[in-house]
């Protein structure tokens, strides 16, 4: 399995409208040790664009609920448990994983915890959107430039 390719129609996800984009999935996992990393760099994502980033969550609601208050993230997540539906339908092979949805179809992938690309995703955001944009990771703040999910 591998993610969905950009220009790809993004399939449908209960709960969630694309509403024409841009958004961007993030899929994690609450025992994962990059996804626990990354969370504060999702919500600094968040909080830039608001309403754009929604979680994707292959946990059950009480342990997303306990995720977002441990990590303090406020943006909103969906539950996708076993047999992980969504996750598969978007080739989801590692967490965390990013896609950005525009006009219902995927345009950027990135796998793990990725400096350049979550900042890729971030000025993908600010340019789309009109919301200057800085970058949500850089050099010197403690994170990796690269960890697998």
């Amino acid at each position: 399995m591998k993610p969905l390719d950009p220009g790809t129609p993004a399939p449908h996800i209960p709960d969630v409208a694309f509403n024409g984009g841009p958004r961007v999935l993030f899929f994690y996992k609450v025992t994962c040790p990059t996804c626990q990393m990354a969370a504060p760099v999702a919500e600094r994502l968040a909080l830039a664009h608001p309403e754009k980033l929604v979680g994707v969550v292959q946990d059950p609601p009480e342990r997303a609920d306990a995720f977002s208050q441990e990590y303090r993230t406020t943006f909103p997540s969906v539950t996708d448990v076993e047999p992980y539906d969504v996750s598969n339908a978007y080739g989801v092979r590692v967490v965390p994983t990013l896609f950005v949805i525009e006009r219902e179809k995927v345009v950027d992938v990135v796998e793990s915890w990725d400096r350049d690309g979550w900042n890729r995703v971030s000025a993908y955001l600010g340019a789309a959107t009109g919301v200057p944009s800085a970058a949500v990771s850089t050099e010197g703040d403690g994170l990796p430039p690269f960890r697998p999910g």
